[in-house]
Order: structure tokens, then C-alpha cells, then sequence
């Protein structure tokens, strides 16, 4: 193994969680976050030879991650799949009311537009207004309007749900 794959691969390692958190902001599925995973770590690899450090590691993997699940969603979206059969019900779920509010606030999340996902993925895990922004390219104070705007939308999904 060359000096760069095993930089690769330690970095893989290290950003696990933060890859596959990501991931699963953008699907429910599965299989298809394990192939959204996939299609990260390709796109990592791409990039990681030309990677200048610039930025820290982790807000990299975040752009990179976000960039992948978000153009996969678009391309998911523009072409016709045939509905995929699932049985709707889970026997190890639980039913108490913090799981169903948990629930309930990853189905609006899963509404909103990709973007907006994102922001809010990244917000829910205690990023800062500047490191929100340097991961998604907007600034600190377009972050801040952007997550308002969000919550507006949250709360107005929550009175039509109700």
C-alpha cells in the first residue's frame, strides 16, 4: 500500500461517521446509503491527491460528502424508477413519543430541498455559523437567515401536519 492510500485510507477511518451521517440525511434506505457511502468514497478519492489542506479534513469530507448525496438525489429525481416494494412496518421500532417525534422531524427535514438539508444536517451537529458556511459556500450571515427561513418552514409544515 503506498504512502498516499494509507493516508487515505487512516482520513476514511477518521471521517466514517461524519461520511455516513450525511449519508443517511439523504436516504432511509439502507442499501442505497451504503451506496451513496461508495459514491463518496470515490469522489474522496478523486479529490485527495489534490487536496492542498487548506481547510481542515472535515469540512472537505462534509463539501464533498453534501456535493455527492446532493447530486445523486437530483440524478434520482429526474429519472422514472419503478416504486420499489417494501413492507411498511418495522417489528423493532419503537413506539414511544420521543421516537415518533424524532421521526416525525427527519420526515420534515427529508422534505425539504437538498440545500436546505444540508444546513440543517450540518447545524444539527454543532457546526458553527463560519463552518457551516465555508462547508456549503455561503457566509456566516447567509447561514443564519438561510436556518431561520428553515425553521419558518419546519414550523409551518408542523400546523398542516397537525
Amino acid at each position: 500500500m503506498t504512502q498516499l492510500e494509507q493516508k487515505f485510507s487512516q482520513t476514511v477511518r477518521e471521517q466514517k461517521s461524519t461520511i455516513y451521517t450525511v449519508c443517511y440525511m439523504f436516504s432511509k434506505d439502507a442499501d442505497e446509503v451504503n451506496d451513496l457511502f461508495q459514491e463518496v468514497l470515490i469522489n474522496l478519492w478523486k479529490g485527495f491527491e489534490s487536496f492542498e489542506g487548506r481547510s481542515d479534513i472535515r469540512t472537505w469530507v462534509y463539501r464533498v460528502a453534501l456535493n455527492t448525496c446532493i447530486s445523486l438525489d437530483r440524478k434520482k429525481k429526474r429519472r422514472q424508477q419503478a416504486e420499489r416494494l417494501t413492507m411498511d412496518i418495522n417489528l423493532f421500532e419503537d413506539h414511544d413519543e420521543d421516537t415518533r417525534q424524532v421521526a416525525l422531524l427527519h420526515k420534515r427535514i427529508s422534505l425539504l430541498q437538498p440545500f436546505d438539508r444540508a444546513i440543517v444536517l450540518l447545524w444539527l451537529e454543532n457546526l458553527s455559523y463560519e463552518e457551516i458556511g465555508q462547508i456549503v459556500g455561503i457566509s456566516a450571515k447567509n447561514v443564519s437567515v438561510r436556518l431561520y427561513r428553515i425553521r419558518e418552514q419546519l414550523k409551518q409544515s408542523n400546523k398542516v401536519t397537525k
